[in-house]
């Protein structure tokens, strides 16, 4: 894609992308989409202690009245314990804090040698602890509960920021946040071309593959990145809720795609999760998925595609999960 289409920026600690189909919508696209990152980051951000959800968390089990984009992420992220039967947990605040998790990761990582002392496996309070009252615009989370909204916040404002950059710009536009990506209205006629790696910063020599895209959203979850190490070894982000600790999965990536950001981002985070039993979780539900084994091993299914190939958009919404067995 041509320079003037496409522009990359700060968002949410890691890197931004944004394509337009027209090079003259960029400025405007662009700028719909600071706010959205904006509103996001005020709302859902844990590190901030301005931050919504750092007043939710400090409420001590009081309801706390919030505004829409939180109240939304948060509904998002039972929506996704739900749909993973609690696989995928805001409630591990706590775990990731012990874990030395407690700052923005770019303060995290530059610690440098500093190795953080291992804790307790910590106890996972579950997604059940939290109630949302949508008429009465509230969240209770219960006393000791630390939400972490991470993935499925960050996932649901590429969603928005790709319908707000739509409208804004009114061609066709590709937001991505981390590696997690949304499409909103037309492609270009080639499709959205787009390199699926272990690391949304590798450049294009790392090992992956090159995908078509012309709807719906893509999300890559894995323990390649944001590792840090502790005392007994390196950890990672994804935390495992039936554990406390950092999954040892058979998978370090996961990449899925879906009708949105946000449903791609839950199903990718439990196949790291589910190991050895996302394949089949995820052909039962029919999302295209690229695996990559800790060996480097890759594992197309549901559809994925070959390379070059367009990528199908599938939902969701409403098809029967399995938990834990």
């Amino acid at each position: 894609m041509p320079s003037e289409n496409l522009m990359s920026f700060d968002a949410f600690g890691s890197v931004g992308v944004l394509a337009v189909a027209s090079p003259t919508a960029l400025p405007a696209a662009h700028a719909a989409v600071e706010r959205t990152v904006a509103e996001f980051d005020l709302a859902c951000s844990r590190f901030r202690d301005d931050s919504e959800l750092s007043a939710l968390n400090a409420a001590g089990g009081a309801a706390v009245r919030v505004g829409p984009v939180l109240l939304d992420a948060v509904s998002a992220a039972l929506r996704a314990a739900r749909l993973t039967g609690g696989d995928v947990d805001p409630t591990v605040g706590e775990a990731l804090i012990a874990l030395g998790y407690d700052r923005d990761f770019a303060l995290v990582s530059s610690d440098g040698d500093t190795a953080v002392p291992v804790p307790p496996a910590a106890k996972i309070p579950g997604w059940r602890t939290v109630q949302v009252d949508a008429g009465r615009g509230t969240v209770r989370v219960a006393p000791g509960v630390t939400l972490d909204l991470g993935a499925t916040a960050k996932a649901l404002a590429a969603d928005r920021a790709a319908a707000a950059a739509l409208e804004a710009a009114g061609c066709g536009v590709l937001v991505s946040f981390g590696g997690d990506l949304a499409i909103a209205g037309p492609a270009p006629a080639e499709g959205w071309r787009v390199r699926v790696t272990d690391d949304h910063r590798a450049g294009v020599d790392a090992p992956g593959q090159w995908i078509s895209l012309r709807s719906g959203g893509l999300a890559t979850s894995s323990t390649f990145v944001r590792r840090w190490r502790t005392q007994a070894g390196v950890a990672h982000h994804l935390v495992d809720p039936a554990t406390g600790r950092p999954a040892d999965s058979v998978w370090r990536t996961a990449s899925v795609s879906a009708v949105s950001c946000l449903d791609a981002n839950i199903a990718a985070t439990a196949a790291i999760i589910r190991g050895s039993r996302a394949p089949e979780w995820l052909e039962e539900l029919g999302l295209p998925s690229r695996l990559v084994a800790v060996d480097g091993t890759v594992r197309h299914v549901g559809g994925w595609p070959s390379e070059g190939e367009d990528l199908p958009a599938l939902s969701l919404v409403g098809v029967a999960h399995r938990g834990r067995e």
